[in-house]
């Protein structure tokens, strides 16, 4: 990375129904990439048809995607930017509305509907993410990440609750998370070396045991088997939630962590310059912005050239979101956020 700055993904709901990339999305994430960050993530892009988990989705299931691919991962390089791809599926969160098809989980989820996946169909997920991210290789992407956050399928097999298997995917925080180091182990034994591959956790919420993320945490970064870890922490400078753990930042149990040559990145309300400091401070290798990427493109240039930086207040104006490089589409998404669009 010419510096410590990547776009986080970002939902964006702009691409078209089948999953490739429309020229709304590609105007957005290349207009960030032009920005100054040194890395730029896509959103989650779903590994089978049946996993999207939002309207406008970017797919990485088909070969079909592969020309949008293609042309976003030079555009994203040509721009000095590290491209990274994001894998995912929604899992329970994949709704018979978006999909035609009853959601699946890694067990049965009775409020969302969702049924448990067999171990043979486990097995073909694992196989659907290598897939993908051999796809992404394909296209000229320099990495995938891993969604293992935020409640999709993968994290719903790492949830004590959620996860009720009694094959080898389940019992043991060990078994529940099997799933995403043998994805790991499929990419890295059918990607080149230099792939770039990475993980993302969410420590809390979803059914989410912290001790558990942590321990999660510690074997990716000791496993040697990834190039960063990514940790989605809602905001850099909170508490923990559980009380046991409280007292200290919820990020320092993570930056804590002996991490050898993988490298930590943290998101959560990075929204200024100052913040930005407090986490390459305080043991963050490199910081992951989401809001104020939307609200500011050029924001690793803003930092640089002014240390008292601070994002724009919201609410703002669809106009505004309009000449920051957001289609429509994800600025109607922006308008479901709480005081982030005005009207």
């Amino acid at each position: 990375m010419k510096n410590r700055f990547m776009v986080a993904p970002l939902t964006n709901c702009q691409s078209h129904e089948d999953g490739v990339l429309s020229e709304d999305e590609f105007t957005w994430l290349v207009r960030r990439a032009k920005g100054g960050f040194g890395m730029t993530m896509t959103c989650a892009a779903h590994v089978q048809k049946t996993g999207c988990g939002f309207p406008g989705q970017l797919g990485a299931f088909s070969d079909n995607h592969l020309p949008g691919l293609t042309r976003l991962a030079k555009a994203i390089r040509d721009e000095g930017n590290i491209a990274i791809l994001q894998l995912h599926h929604g899992g329970m969160r994949a709704t018979e509305e978006l999909n035609g098809v009853q959601p699946v989980s890694a067990s049965n989820v009775e409020k969302y509907g969702a049924r448990g996946l067999s171990t043979e169909e486990t097995g073909q997920l694992i196989e659907d993410f290598i897939a993908a991210a051999q796809r992404a290789e394909k296209a000229g992407f320099d990495g995938v990440e891993v969604h293992g956050a935020h409640g999709y399928l993968l994290a719903q097999y790492i949830s004590p609750t959620l996860n009720q298997r009694t094959d080898r995917f389940g019992g043991s925080l060990e078994n529940r998370v099997r799933i995403i180091f043998d994805i790991i182990d499929g990419i890295r034994d059918r990607c080149r070396a230099d792939f770039n591959v990475s993980v993302r956790l969410s420590p809390e919420r979803f059914d989410m045991k912290l001790k558990e993320v942590i321990q999660v945490a510690k074997w990716l970064l000791e496993s040697d088997k990834i190039d960063f870890l990514d940790m989605s922490l809602w905001d850099v400078k909170k508490e923990p939630v559980e009380e046991e753990f409280q007292g200290r930042s919820l990020m320092s149990y993570f930056t804590e962590l002996e991490r050898g040559k993988t490298r930590l990145g943290v998101a959560g309300k990075i929204m200024d310059a100052e913040t930005a400091q407090y986490c390459l401070d305080n043991g963050a290798d490199f910081v992951m912005i989401g809001r104020a990427a939307i609200l500011h493109p050029d924001f690793p240039n803003d930092v640089k050239a002014n240390s008292a930086f601070v994002s724009n207040t919201l609410p703002v104006t669809q106009a505004y979101l309009k000449d920051q490089s957001l289609g429509q589409s994800f600025i109607d998404y922006l308008g479901t956020w709480p005081g982030f669009v005005e009207g």
